[in-house]
């Protein structure tokens, strides 16, 4: 089933570091993080930074943030599935309400039915994705600007 409501205008972050932010403010606010240059051609980022371990809305997770021209264009946040509901309220609480939220089941010939959460949020360019198979260890917050997702592995 699917909800569907206005995200705030407010800017897509991850502890405060927001889209459009440079590698100075990855660092400032993650200290430990490693800044490196891609290791692939793409138009979508020249240099990746990693934080190994992080608290993100009260929970243990892993951050990659993606630049271009040191500029923020996208960040993903991997975390245990186990800390989905936790993560999820805190990501509407600074969010807003997703666009589109789904719980759904999907069944499959001879195996055990896969079930999926999926929100969605969009503001102008920039959108944000908390994808989790339940069944499976690590669920993702995917925040990108423009066609970044289409572009960060596209082969040159």
């Amino acid at each position: 089933m699917l909800a569907a409501g206005a995200a705030t205008a407010a800017a897509y972050d991850a502890n405060g570091v927001t889209l459009g932010g440079t590698e100075a403010q990855v660092k400032k606010a993650f200290p430990s993080v490693l800044c490196k240059p891609l290791e692939w051609a793409s138009r979508a980022a020249d240099r990746r930074c990693d934080d190994g371990k992080i608290a993100f809305g009260g929970v243990e997770a892993r951050i990659t943030f993606y630049l271009r021209k040191d500029s923020i264009q996208a960040f993903d946040v991997r975390f245990d599935t186990k800390d989905l509901d936790r993560v999820s309220a805190f990501v509407k609480s600074r969010y807003g309400k997703p666009l589109a939220e789904a719980r759904e089941k999907i069944e499959r010939a001879e195996k055990a039915p896969r079930e999926v959460y999926k929100a969605r949020w969009e503001t102008g360019a920039d959108h944000a994705v908390l994808v989790s198979q339940l069944e499976k260890k690590r669920a993702t917050l995917t925040v990108s600007r423009g066609d970044f997702e289409e572009e960060i592995y596209r082969v040159r």
